[in-house]
């Protein structure tokens, strides 16, 4: 029995559509979680996310563990109450930014040590300790296993001693995890870009008995073409009555593509962070709102989105912004980003009801290599 039930609406070739029912909220799949990092989605209210199609974030362990402190945020009413989001949250483990931070960390089976890329100060991060601060302090609605994420190129004897100590690391992270009626645990397949460690790692996840299976290890390096097929040969051996993350992907392609191959669940940094620079996302791409061609386009981005920044301010005001690097400008292309994104997973879940996904994926392939107007 599984703490989150997950019922699968409709199926269309690889592609799916259900929902994840939570003590918080119902999330319609697929879903895309915007991404939290440090207790914020950056540059947003949480009420523009929601109004936004949002209907569960993501925050980041390692970021809260070192600020404002997971202890404080416990303190303080738990993430929730503390960054006012009502709706559910899922949490990662630290890992990635740990493996991100080769230089400054060690790993051995108990663990890993690492200096805070803040002030230096030494930190030690094992399956338990990452389980109590994602479900104990921090509230997570759903908490990620402790995993090593592998760089691409990865030798195989590399990713395979790897995947195996993240399996260990996933027993770990179950057992301090327990049983809770609130909340649930993800197990991360690992395996790089070799298909018999990817099988491996997911019916050792499955032995263990997770409630959902994310796929890590991808979008370091691989490229485009070579995560697709690590989802070909992963999704196979995921469970179909359980959700299906993706972690950390991506552009609207990949999210098409990824669905395709039978994913429900993403986060990534990207809407924000191209929001930041002046980057708006569409179905043509990504769109460079400093190009001078904007500068008296009294057009909106998308005059039929429900998104006041898509459709109430000018192509023009927003080059001005964005030239005269005027806060409001990250602002308004980061709430446009959002709510695209959930448009875009709005209309995968319609195009997979009502079985003509293959249709929507043929048109967005097309309208992704006209220019935008």
């Amino acid at each position: 029995m599984t703490s989150f039930p997950f019922k699968l609406l409709a199926v269309d070739g690889g592609a799916r559509t259900g929902v994840l029912k939570t003590p918080r909220g119902d999330i319609p799949t697929p879903a895309f979680m915007p991404v939290g990092t440090a207790a914020t989605v950056k540059a947003l209210y949480p009420e523009q996310v929601r109004d936004a199609g949002a209907g569960i974030i993501l925050g980041n362990t390692y970021h809260l563990m070192l600020r404002p402190g997971a202890e404080r945020v416990k303190r303080l009413g738990g993430l929730h109450a503390f960054m006012r989001w009502d709706g559910p949250i899922l949490t990662d483990s630290g890992g990635f930014q740990v493996w991100s931070l080769s230089g400054l960390r060690k790993l051995v089976e108990e663990g890993v040590t690492f200096k805070s890329h803040i002030d230096g100060s030494s930190h030690h991060l094992t399956p338990e300790r990452s389980i109590e601060i994602q479900a104990d302090l921090l509230g997570a609605d759903i908490s990620m296993q402790l995993d090593e994420c592998t760089p691409y190129p990865c030798e195989r004897d590399g990713a395979a001693r790897a995947m195996e100590g993240s399996l260990r690391w996933a027993q770990r992270s179950r057992d301090a995890f327990g049983e809770r009626k609130d909340q649930a645990i993800f197990g991360i397949v690992q395996g790089s870009v070799y298909d018999d460690l990817r099988r491996d790692s997911a019916e050792g996840l499955k032995r263990i008995g997770f409630d959902g299976y994310a796929v890590g290890g991808l979008a370091v390096g691989e490229g485009f073409e070579m995560m697709c097929k690590v989802l070909d040969a992963t999704t196979l051996f995921l469970p179909s009555d359980r959700p299906r993350y993706l972690m950390g992907v991506g552009k609207p392609v990949d999210l098409v593509e990824a669905v395709a191959r039978g994913i429900d669940m993403f986060d990534c940094v990207l809407p924000t962070r191209s929001g930041r620079h002046g980057q708006a996302w569409s179905d043509n791409g990504p769109v460079n709102l400093k190009n001078a061609r904007f500068a008296e386009d009294p057009r909106p981005l998308d005059e039929t989105s429900d998104c006041p920044a898509s459709r109430d301010y000018s192509r023009a005001y927003l080059h001005h912004l964005v030239k005269a690097n005027e806060y409001l400008g990250s602002m308004l292309l980061s709430w446009h980003n959002t709510a695209y994104f959930q448009s875009l997973t709005a209309r995968m879940r319609d195009a997979i009801e009502e079985h003509r996904f293959d249709a929507f994926r043929r048109e967005f392939h097309e309208k992704l290599a006209q220019d935008f107007d």
